[in-house]
């Protein structure tokens, strides 16, 4: 019987597993680079972000390859919400989060950086990020994890525990919108529709003029005044 090499053959099987299944922080694998992924953090800086209406960032930081919000700022006025640099119309966007206890927060898209608008969210629909079980207040369904924010409601409960990371995804295709979580589907909309005009009137919204009506814009992160911490940070357009 020939000798095996067990010690070989575990090493062979761990990094054989790891392969398919474990990645590099905040990067991209061959495949995905070919299927047109981009990466929105390095993991190592805030490059290709700012603060909203200014230049370079202000109240984040990048500790062992997370993107961090401090949680320095109240949320209105001296908020310290990020934005790209690019803009982006149709794509898929997904990332990895976890948040403080009672904690509150949120992925924006079509964001619009113009001097008429004090903030992202008078323009962008949001993607809600909140801790769902520690929140200081009693939440609305349209307030919890995946809800897009004072519109649609998720249509199932998929947050994670504070401390624990979560996945999020959304897709947006000529105005079609489908939010996901841990890899639930949460909440699927059409923008401009009759549907989607209604809630803004009847609303929140009803008061900004700009919410919801621009065909591309900018991905946001929000400072809510609590710390929040993101990674793996990817996009990609869609035809």
């Amino acid at each position: 019987m020939k000798h095996i090499n067990y010690t070989f053959l575990i090493l062979l099987v761990f990094f054989g597993g790891c392969s398919g299944a474990a990645k590099i922080p905040n990067s991209l694998s061959t495949s995905e680079k070919k299927a047109g992924w981009q990466l929105l953090f390095d993991g190592k800086s805030m490059q290709g972000w700012h603060t909203y209406g200014t230049t370079g960032t202000r109240g984040w930081a990048v500790q062992n390859g997370e993107m961090v919000a401090l949680g320095q700022a109240g949320h209105e006025g001296t908020a310290n919400d990020i934005v790209t640099e690019q803009e982006f119309e149709n794509f898929e966007l997904v990332l990895d989060w976890k948040i403080s206890k009672g904690g509150n927060s949120g992925i924006f898209f079509n964001v619009v950086e113009d001097k008429r608008y004090k903030a992202v969210y008078e323009t962008g629909p949001e993607y809600q990020l909140i801790d769902d079980v520690g929140f200081p207040a009693k939440l609305e369904d349209w307030q919890t994890s995946a809800a897009n924010y004072a519109m649609h409601p998720p249509a199932v409960k998929a947050f994670k525990p504070v401390g624990e990371w979560n996945h999020t995804r959304i897709v947006v295709n000529r105005g079609e919108v489908t939010h996901w979580l841990n890899g639930q589907r949460t909440v699927q909309y059409q923008m401009w529709s009759p549907e989607w005009e209604r809630l803004v009137k009847e609303g929140k919204w009803k008061d900004f003029s700009g919410y919801g009506r621009a065909k591309k814009g900018k991905i946001a992160l929000q400072d809510h005044g609590n710390q929040i911490w993101f990674k793996n940070i990817k996009i990609k357009a869609l035809l």
